[in-house]
């Protein structure tokens, strides 16, 4: 199985990218973030065309919104608030094999890494907070998982262009890596990407649309993320960040981030 997540920053506006994704990419199932529409305007019809005969869209109306998109079978579909925050960020549903798959898109948490003087900050500390707690009380060595999505967090060292001088910026704070270690360890989830690409190895799935030639520059950050429970550590084969995606026509400031899993 090929699971493919991408942030897409607004479905309609990049459909032709997101046809370009599928057809280099050839995903089975392809889970998307930050879509901007309703789910009555989301494109079905045009992704069916693409292959995905199972769809399943928690949209909102110019904000958020996720959506997964498979060529295999789905069983279910349930979505999640957290922290009373109806921001359409999570959806869950099973693939074959009784496989349960999150789709997530965690808030960004605005510019300023201070939950007492910015709300943003504090949500999305609490969004993770609530997350693990709920994990944690689900956990069983046995359950298989798989929890895909921009996390809009960059724990390691080498998943920023400098460690040191983005301490202190949202997205790699001390803070933030720990919230995310701590939403790991809830259900020993495993870096399905750093399994297959050394830890060791630079490794970015995001440009700010305000660099001028962001290939040149390269401040990237890895905020996209694929995780796995240890039931199925063992099938993973392959990963990769389709980085050429950042250059393509309209592109989308995220890139998509593929694993396969031999099921």
């Amino acid at each position: 199985m090929r699971i493919t997540t991408w942030n897409v920053n607004s479905v309609r506006l990049r459909l032709a990218t997101l046809e370009r994704i599928v057809r280099t990419l050839e995903p089975d199932v392809l889970c998307l973030q930050e879509i901007k529409v309703e789910d009555q305007l989301f494109p079905t019809d045009a992704v069916k065309a693409l292959g995905f005969d199972h769809v399943l869209v928690h949209g909102q109306r110019n904000y958020h919104g996720v959506a997964i998109l498979s060529k295999l079978p789905l069983d279910g579909h349930a979505q999640r608030n957290w922290c009373e925050v109806d921001h359409r960020r999570h959806q869950i549903t099973h693939l074959p094999g009784g496989i349960e798959l999150h789709n997530l898109y965690i808030p960004s948490g605005g510019d300023v890494p201070d939950r007492n003087v910015n709300p943003k900050f504090a949500h999305k500390l609490d969004f993770l907070a609530e997350l693990a707690t709920h994990w944690e009380a689900e956990a069983a060595a046995d359950k298989r998982m798989i929890a895909v999505g921009d996390f809009n967090i960059a724990p390691l060292e080498t998943d920023v262009w400098s460690h040191k001088q983005l301490l202190d910026v949202v997205s790699h704070t001390p803070i933030e890596v720990e919230a995310l270690g701590r939403l790991q360890r809830s259900a020993g989830f495993v870096d399905a990407v750093r399994a297959v690409i050394p830890p060791e190895v630079k490794l970015y799935s995001w440009w700010s649309y305000r660099a001028r030639d962001w290939s040149a520059s390269d401040r990237g950050r890895r905020l996209d993320h694929v995780w796995v429970t240890p039931p199925l550590a063992s099938a993973i084969r392959d990963a990769s960040v389709l980085r050429e995606a950042r250059g393509w026509d309209k592109p989308s400031d995220h890139v998509p981030v593929t694993v396969d899993l031999d099921l």
